[in-house]
């Protein structure tokens, strides 16, 4: 039901970015999905990959500052409110949400990666309502 995120820290300076997709790539890492944040002196790219735990061994190797973070991705119909309808229900059950981003797949249903106060009590709040999660192999089925 958890998936892994790789978590990278990069310095805000032109190129940085460019370098870590660089690594991905030359080691044959796919990205399923990305989000960026920054602040004056770094960014924080997370990622959403078919490989994770290679992703960190070899932007580790590169001098990236990386970690691997547990996170949920959730589906979500392609409906107006699907995502209120959600985000109530954690509401309901005093759920902080850290941080959410999209994460594209094709067909009817979208998906939103998670990383909330208790990852446990989400993972079970969704099972209890029927909200399907998707698992690192289905992650890697879908990043091939």
């Amino acid at each position: 039901m958890m998936a892994k995120q790789l978590s990278v820290f990069i310095e805000n300076r032109q190129g940085r970015l460019h370098e870590v997709l660089s690594v991905l790539k030359k080691n044959d890492v796919n990205i399923l999905s990305l989000s960026l944040a920054d602040t004056t002196e770094y960014g924080l790219l997370r990622l959403i990959v078919n490989n994770p735990e290679k992703g960190k061994e070899k932007l580790a190797e590169d001098g990236f500052s990386t970690m691997l973070t547990d996170v949920l991705v959730v589906k979500i119909a392609h409906k107006v409110g699907s995502l209120q309808v959600f985000l109530d229900l954690l509401s309901q059950n005093s759920i902080s949400i850290e941080y959410m981003y999209g994460l594209s797949v094709d067909g009817d249903d979208a998906y939103v990666v998670l990383k909330a106060s208790n990852l446990d009590k989400v993972a079970k709040i969704l099972v209890d309502n029927g909200i399907d999660t998707l698992s690192d192999e289905q992650l890697f089925g879908i990043c091939k």
